[in-house]
């Protein structure tokens, strides 16, 4: 921009006042902003929860002797089984390694998470500075943002609300991933294993997730018909990320009641039978 001058002291003026106006309105939005983008590009830190994991894994470990025994027993009680034998190969393979991912699974855990992060950030760079920020794009635009400007500072206090959320579950999520394995290798708890198994992948993946429909959004505002209405894109993008959240919550509690329906009918006609 050229500076202001007796030749353009009005125009200049007037740009002025816009742009003071625009740092004004960016202010409030900008620390939520920063905190988003830390939630969502940053790995989470789980070094606060090493000690309990290994509290975890030395509780799981006493298990290993017990499967084992059984393990071997089978294999002694098949006889001349063909069909036993190799069932009792199977599991002494699953134990094995059920121990080793067990044994590595906070290594694990913490390279999936960094490298969903390195892919996430990637995808945010794409996405342009200013997109998230309140701009002088035109006249209409101006003036949809002073409307909507304390609906677009809600939707994201609500999206940080569930970053954070999902920042502790992630966090906490470094035990229960030792515990989903050994659920999974084991097979009576094996449909436990995959629930939280992938409850996990699902929650640590979000970010990815998150980054595709930020920079879809942000693709909205090159087409003709959404380049006026960007604080409308801004709001739909952040209010579909927190409704993909809700869905996931739903989902997560609906898979999680159909997994425990089964057992708990069961026992249930147990009870009813020997009433």
């Amino acid at each position: 921009m050229s500076d202001c001058g007796i030749t353009n002291l009005g125009s200049c003026l007037v740009e002025k006042f816009f742009e003071f106006l625009i740092y004004i309105l960016n202010q409030p939005i900008r620390p939520l902003l920063d905190m988003v983008d830390k939630l969502l590009t940053e790995p989470v830190n789980i070094e606060i929860f090493t000690e309990t994991w290994v509290i975890i894994i030395y509780i799981l470990s006493l298990f290993y002797g017990i499967l084992l025994l059984i393990t071997g027993f089978r294999f002694l009680l098949s006889g001349h089984s063909v069909e036993q034998r190799e069932k009792a190969k199977r599991s002494l393979s699953n134990i094995i390694l059920m121990m080793i991912f067990i044994q590595i699974s906070f290594f694990l855990y913490e390279l999936i998470l960094k490298v969903i992060s390195a892919v996430s950030t990637v995808i945010f760079n794409l996405i342009r500075d200013d997109f998230f920020l309140i701009t002088m794009d035109s006249i209409t635009n101006i003036g949809l943002e002073l409307v909507l400007l304390l609906p677009y500072i809600m939707t994201l206090v609500i999206t940080l609300i569930f970053l954070v959320l999902r920042y502790i579950c992630v966090g906490i999520g470094v035990i229960f991933f030792a515990i989903g394995i050994f659920f999974y290798f084991v097979e009576p708890l094996n449909q436990y294993g995959k629930l939280i198994l992938n409850y996990l992948f699902v929650i640590m993946s979000l970010p990815f997730f998150y980054s595709i429909v930020f920079l879809a959004s942000s693709k909205f505002l090159e087409l003709s018909l959404f380049r006026n209405m960007k604080i409308i894109v801004m709001i739909g993008a952040f209010s579909l990320v927190n409704l993909l959240t809700v869905f996931l919550i739903l989902f997560v509690i609906i898979k999680a009641a159909n997994a425990l329906a089964g057992p708990i009918g069961t026992v249930a006609k147990v009870a009813g039978a020997l009433a």
